[in-house]
């Protein structure tokens, strides 16, 4: 792999240490790998007003090509040839087990970086890149697109005050059931469903937690048509400020239909949420302090409370959810971190705590694989 010239190398440098982002009007991006998922990166580059698609990358020349004519711009066959013809930024969507290879000389350039879920292939390789992008101040950014499901993102907005503070973990989450299931598709067989799916909410359930991490994990899963876990249940235990919370985390890749729902049981509040529909809904107490002391005294006492109307102690409110696409909001997020030189919403570290959470899944649902046939 070729070095980018002094020039090139110098430029970036200049950009990254002098912290404030890039200030141009008009921002250098490129895509490496322009398969399944690239492809829907190069088109929103393309199409994004203050950006410039200057190439793709891809070991298939076909695929470069085709990208590179569809969207006007220049196929590559390095990451070192992009990076000498001068980019600010790029995404990364070639298979998890080439993120460290292909981020690598961009990170070294100086070249921010977003670098579709999961971060890496292991808690390894993460690290390295977390540490890299640490070292060269190069901005980071975890494709995890559910962060922008219009639906979560309501959630979050619901959640906070008027003054715009606060958050989903006002909430006080106290227990949360997910369940993401498919039909088998073929795709990402070479790796387990913990990695392929199960990421997903682990990314979710991690910053609903503030970026804390489990302190207990709990998992079973079964190798069923492929070497590795094909469905994968999770039990994780969070210690937290106000107590502690579970979350109960199912996927499978082997189901009939496809679901992908969470539930949120806090003190505050209690919340539905399926990501396939983009709905939710939010359901908060609104009965006070001293309703429900004489509820529960009531309680107490044994008295008759079958003509009392549940509803009227809560707030039944369906989240508003906007139309917006989801990778364009991911990608103009990453480019906001970009311009300003600010921590992106998903960085390397949530990036890494969502990787390291993944293997120690694994490793509990494969403790006593001994006796099971592959």
């Amino acid at each position: 792999m070729g070095t980018p010239s002094a020039s090139v190398q110098g430029r970036v440098k200049e950009s990254v240490e002098s912290g404030s982002g890039v200030q141009r009007d008009v921002l250098r991006c490129g895509v490496v790998g322009v398969g399944r998922m690239g492809q829907h990166h190069a088109r929103k580059y393309a199409q994004l007003a203050g950006v410039e698609l200057v190439g793709v990358v891809d070991e298939s020349e076909e695929r470069r090509l085709d990208a590179a004519e569809r969207h006007g711009c220049e196929a590559f066959e390095s990451e070192a040839a992009l990076i000498e013809a001068g980019v600010d930024a790029v995404s990364i969507a070639v298979p998890t087990t080439y993120h460290l290879k292909c981020a690598t000389p961009l990170l070294e350039a100086g070249v921010a970086c977003l670098i579709e879920k999961p971060l890496a292939n292991d808690v390894a390789e993460a690290q390295r890149l977390r540490d890299l992008a640490v070292k060269t101040g190069a901005v980071l950014m975890v494709g995890h697109i559910e962060r922008f499901n219009p639906a979560v993102r309501a959630l979050d907005r619901a959640a906070r005050d008027e003054s715009g503070a606060g958050g989903v973990q006002m909430l006080k989450p106290r227990f949360l059931e997910v369940h993401r299931v498919s039909p088998m598709t073929f795709r990402s067989v070479d790796v387990s469903v913990v990695m392929d799916m199960m990421i997903h909410d682990l990314d979710v359930v991690l910053w609903m937690m503030g970026g804390v991490e489990p302190v207990e994990v709990q998992a079973s899963g079964i190798p069923v048509l492929t070497e590795h876990e094909d469905v994968c249940n999770a039990r994780l235990t969070f210690d937290l400020p106000y107590g502690k919370c579970v979350a109960n985390i199912t996927c499978s890749r082997l189901a009939m239909k496809t679901e992908r729902k969470i539930r949120i049981i806090g003190e505050q509040a209690y919340v539905s949420i399926d990501y396939a529909k983009k709905s939710g809904v939010l359901i908060r107490r609104t009965a006070n302090q001293i309703q429900m002391d004489e509820i529960r005294e009531a309680l107490r006492k044994g008295t008759d409370l079958s003509d009392l109307d549940y509803s009227d102690l809560l707030a039944i409110e369906p989240l508003e959810i906007d139309d917006a696409d989801q990778l364009e909001l991911e990608i103009t997020t990453f480019l906001e971190a970009v311009r300003s030189g600010t921590k992106p919403q998903i960085d390397a570290e949530a990036g890494f705590a969502a990787v390291r959470t993944a293997q120690r899944i694994m490793e509990s649902a494969r403790a006593d694989w001994g006796g099971v046939e592959r």
